[in-house]
Protein backbone atom coordinates (compact mmCIF):
# COMPACT_ATOMS: atom_id res chain seq x y z
CA UNK A 1 0.00 0.00 0.00
CA UNK A 2 1.78 3.20 -0.90
CA UNK A 3 1.78 6.48 1.42
CA UNK A 4 -2.13 8.40 1.40
CA UNK A 5 -0.16 11.27 3.08
CA UNK A 6 3.66 13.61 2.73
CA UNK A 7 5.51 14.55 5.57
CA UNK A 8 3.62 17.84 4.78
CA UNK A 9 0.49 16.93 4.80
CA UNK A 10 0.73 15.19 7.93
CA UNK A 11 2.92 18.01 10.17
CA UNK A 12 -0.27 20.14 8.67
CA UNK A 13 -2.98 17.57 10.22
CA UNK A 14 -1.44 17.31 13.37
CA UNK A 15 -1.58 20.72 13.70
CA UNK A 16 -5.41 20.83 12.85
CA UNK A 17 -6.02 18.21 15.11
CA UNK A 18 -3.74 18.95 18.04
CA UNK A 19 -3.09 22.31 17.79
CA UNK A 20 -2.05 22.36 21.27
CA UNK A 21 1.38 19.84 21.17
CA UNK A 22 1.50 20.80 17.17
CA UNK A 23 4.90 22.04 18.03
CA UNK A 24 6.16 19.84 20.18
CA UNK A 25 6.66 17.36 17.33
CA UNK A 26 8.48 17.47 13.69
CA UNK A 27 8.25 14.82 11.57
CA UNK A 28 11.81 14.33 9.91
CA UNK A 29 11.55 11.04 7.49
CA UNK A 30 8.49 9.69 6.11
CA UNK A 31 8.37 6.30 3.97
CA UNK A 32 5.79 3.11 3.68
CA UNK A 33 5.59 1.93 7.01
CA UNK A 34 8.07 4.06 8.86
CA UNK A 35 8.35 7.16 9.95
CA UNK A 36 11.27 9.42 11.85
CA UNK A 37 9.94 11.98 14.37
CA UNK A 38 11.66 14.46 16.49
CA UNK A 39 10.40 15.71 19.95
CA UNK A 40 11.12 19.44 20.55
CA UNK A 41 12.32 18.95 23.93
CA UNK A 42 11.35 21.98 26.16
CA UNK A 43 10.84 22.27 30.07
CA UNK A 44 7.38 21.52 30.16
CA UNK A 45 8.84 17.78 28.94
CA UNK A 46 11.61 17.61 31.76
CA UNK A 47 11.00 15.61 35.45
CA UNK A 48 13.55 16.51 38.33
CA UNK A 49 16.74 16.36 37.57
CA UNK A 50 16.63 17.80 34.02
CA UNK A 51 16.09 14.29 32.39
CA UNK A 52 12.59 14.10 30.16
CA UNK A 53 9.87 12.32 31.60
CA UNK A 54 8.14 9.23 30.91
CA UNK A 55 4.86 10.62 30.40
CA UNK A 56 7.18 12.79 27.42
CA UNK A 57 8.60 9.33 26.26
CA UNK A 58 5.45 7.71 25.76
CA UNK A 59 3.61 10.76 23.68
CA UNK A 60 6.62 10.45 21.03
CA UNK A 61 6.03 6.69 20.44
CA UNK A 62 2.76 7.35 20.89
CA UNK A 63 2.60 10.07 18.16
CA UNK A 64 5.16 7.94 15.88
CA UNK A 65 2.81 5.16 16.11
CA UNK A 66 -0.35 7.37 14.74
CA UNK A 67 1.75 9.50 12.48
CA UNK A 68 2.49 6.14 10.32
CA UNK A 69 -1.09 4.85 10.24
CA UNK A 70 -2.43 8.13 8.94
CA UNK A 71 0.12 8.45 6.36
CA UNK A 72 -0.28 4.98 5.41
CA UNK A 73 -4.39 5.04 5.53
CA UNK A 74 -5.02 9.13 5.74
CA UNK A 75 -6.50 11.17 7.85
CA UNK A 76 -8.47 9.15 10.22
CA UNK A 77 -8.22 11.32 13.31
CA UNK A 78 -10.60 9.27 15.45
CA UNK A 79 -7.61 5.98 15.50
CA UNK A 80 -7.16 5.19 18.93
CA UNK A 81 -4.54 3.39 20.67
CA UNK A 82 -5.65 0.17 22.24
CA UNK A 83 -2.72 -1.18 23.75
CA UNK A 84 0.78 0.02 24.84
CA UNK A 85 3.80 -1.69 26.06
CA UNK A 86 7.32 0.94 27.38
CA UNK A 87 10.16 -0.48 27.85
CA UNK A 88 13.16 2.63 29.51
CA UNK A 89 16.24 1.07 28.96
CA UNK A 90 18.74 3.89 29.97
CA UNK A 91 18.55 7.97 30.89
CA UNK A 92 17.90 10.44 28.30
CA UNK A 93 20.65 12.94 28.02
CA UNK A 94 19.56 15.99 29.45
CA UNK A 95 18.01 19.20 27.46
CA UNK A 96 18.54 17.50 24.09
CA UNK A 97 15.36 16.05 21.70
CA UNK A 98 14.36 12.43 21.35
CA UNK A 99 14.08 11.18 17.85
CA UNK A 100 11.43 8.23 17.63
CA UNK A 101 12.05 5.83 14.61
CA UNK A 102 8.88 3.72 14.14
CA UNK A 103 7.88 1.13 11.95
CA UNK A 104 4.52 -0.47 11.27
CA UNK A 105 4.75 -4.45 12.09
CA UNK A 106 1.10 -4.80 11.04
CA UNK A 107 -1.43 -2.44 8.97
CA UNK A 108 -4.90 -4.37 8.79
CA UNK A 109 -8.32 -3.11 8.16
CA UNK A 110 -9.01 -2.43 12.01
CA UNK A 111 -5.58 -2.86 13.71
CA UNK A 112 -2.10 -1.62 13.33
CA UNK A 113 0.74 -2.67 14.81
CA UNK A 114 3.76 -0.30 15.64
CA UNK A 115 7.62 -0.56 16.86
CA UNK A 116 9.09 2.34 18.29
CA UNK A 117 12.97 3.43 19.54
CA UNK A 118 13.13 6.74 21.09
CA UNK A 119 16.79 8.09 21.18
CA UNK A 120 18.16 10.76 22.97
CA UNK A 121 19.80 13.27 19.72
CA UNK A 122 23.19 12.81 20.06
CA UNK A 123 23.27 8.92 21.45
CA UNK A 124 23.81 5.94 19.63
CA UNK A 125 21.88 3.45 22.04
CA UNK A 126 17.92 3.73 22.34
CA UNK A 127 17.10 5.26 25.31
CA UNK A 128 13.12 3.36 25.02
CA UNK A 129 11.45 0.89 22.69
CA UNK A 130 7.32 0.85 22.80
CA UNK A 131 5.19 -1.54 21.05
CA UNK A 132 1.78 0.14 20.28
CA UNK A 133 -1.84 -1.13 19.07
CA UNK A 134 -3.84 1.50 17.03
CA UNK A 135 -7.25 0.91 16.50
CA UNK A 136 -8.32 2.16 13.16
CA UNK A 137 -11.82 3.45 12.29
CA UNK A 138 -14.07 1.93 9.52
CA UNK A 139 -13.35 3.44 6.39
Amino acid sequence: MPLQMTAAELQNFVGEVFPQVKDDFVIEELEEMRVKVRMVIGEQHLRPGGTVSGPSMFALADVSVYLAVMAMIGPKALAVTTNSSLDFMRKPAAGVDLIAECRLLKLGKVLAVGDVLLFSEGMAAPVARAAMTYSIPPR
